[in-house]
């Protein structure tokens, strides 16, 4: 395993020149995942333009649109660890809205968001058709553990000292399961781009020998 030092901007540009050769003339979905502290919408928009100069149209998803509502996500409370590891994301929503239709031969009409968090609403989006090679990047924590169909997976990995310091202090009772994600799904043996982010000004990229 070779650790690779490399630039934010040039990580957007490696990752957008890969991403853009990955099934040229079809939708490819793309998970950007990592813990809120890694922001992984930050890269997943970052990414949006690159792409589009490179011919292919770029859709920014947040999981966070995707969430269950508060009455399912705090049934156990609302500092659950092991409910916000299992429970909060609506996968089969995100499924059915996103990436089943923008997988092979799915319809390529798309819900960017189901749920509003923020005031425990549906989102009312509208829906958007994808064009045929667009990529629909979905960003947020813990997407690699639930045999969701995604075509390229990018995993944003922090050191245990680093997600402490980097998590706000509200959300420290989240850490545990990001151990557990760690231990029972290591999204990092597998993932096809893995990136260190403990100091975000430099990023490192995780290579084979």
């Amino acid at each position: 395993m070779r650790i690779r030092p490399i630039t934010p901007e040039l990580l957007v540009e490696e990752l957008a020149e890969r991403l853009a050769g990955e099934r040229p003339e079809q939708r490819l979905r793309v998970a950007v995942d990592g813990a809120p502290a890694a922001v992984p919408e930050r890269l997943a928009e970052a990414l949006v333009d690159p792409l589009r100069t490179r011919g292919r149209p770029a859709v920014p998803i947040s999981a966070r649109g995707f969430l269950r509502p508060a009455s399912l996500r705090y049934e156990f409370g609302r500092s659950n660890a092991d409910a916000f590891y299992g429970g909060w994301l609506d996968e089969t929503g995100l499924r059915r809205e996103v990436l089943d239709p923008a997988g092979p031969g799915g319809t390529g009409r798309i819900l960017p968001s189901l749920w509003n968090a923020d005031t425990e609403r549906a989102s009312r989006a509208d829906y958007i058709t994808l064009p045929p090679a667009a990529v629909v990047l979905v960003s947020g924590p813990l997407l690699l553990g639930g045999a969701l169909p995604f075509d390229v997976l990018v995993h944003l990995v922090l050191s245990p000292g680093a997600l402490a310091r980097r998590t706000s202090p509200e959300d420290a009772w989240t850490l545990p399961a990001f151990t557990r994600y760690d231990e029972e799904v290591a999204p990092a043996l597998f993932a096809d781009v893995v990136v260190r982010l403990d100091d975000p000004r430099h990023p490192a990229v995780v290579e084979e020998r």
